[in-house]
């Protein structure tokens, strides 16, 4: 985190300086009683605390814009397959969320059943757009020009056809609010439901886009499988099937998203090659 570059904000190790303030500040604000091991992912950290009589958790993110519009979406859908957000200040970039358990989540099931499980939260999470939020069709048109210039280490095709293809789909886009990086870590076990999406990185679009997490995490099964490409394709299958999406633009979508992360991680200076390979390879799987 103290790496991390200035994003719209301050950077990371200037953040997390004043995290201690910010904390601080947020337990004065909604009158909080700290009430267990703070945890963290790469951009947040989580600290369990009670709030008149309910177990929540509060939330401080480091400011960036992937994150900016949180709190918004988590509103929308008001807790219908997403965790419960009971208070927002968007001024530190905090939120009191209802707490879910940190313990369990759908890395606790075999592949092909998480698969249908982030399949089932995309029809609950079906919400309308947001105001304010990203639109699909603009993200796509600047997507374009990215892979029109390419990278000498993703392969020229891979680049043109994603963006010949983000000229086809991203017009056609629905407009619906869509999570797009609701994956198997971002998928919690709940008391009122068996699993509630967390850290939504919305998008008006269509939940077509959001398949692509789901095949480029938990790498390493798809690399045991007798065929990465059918092991992939299977995945994508079952998402759609119990989503009720059209598979061929979910294909078209993960093939874009997977080459613009091959083209982002070959940006980094040095790039992380397993990754870059594990991009490339899963695209490679849904070309035709």
């Amino acid at each position: 985190m103290g790496g991390r570059p200035a994003a719209d904000g301050p950077d990371g190790a200037t953040w997390l300086a004043a995290l201690p303030r910010l904390i601080d500040e947020c337990v004065d604000q909604w009158g909080l009683l700290l009430d267990g091991t703070p945890t963290h992912g790469q951009c947040a950290l989580v600290i369990p605390c009670r709030w008149q009589g309910q177990d929540v958790v509060l939330k401080v993110t480091w400011p960036h814009p992937e994150a900016r519009f949180e709190h918004l979406a988590l509103r929308r859908w008001n807790g219908r397959g997403a965790v419960q957000l009971v208070a927002a200040d968007p001024t530190r970039s905090a939120l009191l969320l209802e707490r879910l358990d940190r313990s369990r989540d759908l890395h606790a099931l075999p592949i092909m059943q998480a698969c249908a499980a982030l399949g089932g939260l995309y029809r609950e999470l079906d919400a309308a757009p947001v105001a304010r939020v990203a639109d699909l069709p603009t993200e796509a048109a600047r997507w374009a020009r990215e892979c029109r210039a390419g990278s000498p280490r993703v392969p020229r095709r891979m680049t043109e056809q994603a963006a010949s293809l983000l000229r086809d789909l991203g017009p056609g886009s629905r407009e619906d609010l869509v999570h797009t990086d609701l994956h198997y870590a971002n998928a919690l076990a709940a008391q009122r439901a068996p699993w509630l999406a967390i850290d939504p990185k919305p998008i008006n679009g269509e939940w077509e886009f959001a398949v692509a997490p789901a095949l480029w995490n938990r790498w390493e099964e798809a690399l045991q499988a007798d065929s990465v490409r059918a092991h992939l394709r299977t995945r994508l299958e079952i998402v759609c099937d119990v989503a009720g999406l059209d598979r061929d633009r979910a294909r078209g979508w993960s093939f874009v998203r997977l080459v613009l992360n091959a083209l982002w991680e070959a940006e980094k200076t040095p790039p992380d090659q397993d990754a870059l390979s594990c991009y490339i390879s899963a695209a490679k799987a849904m070309q035709e």
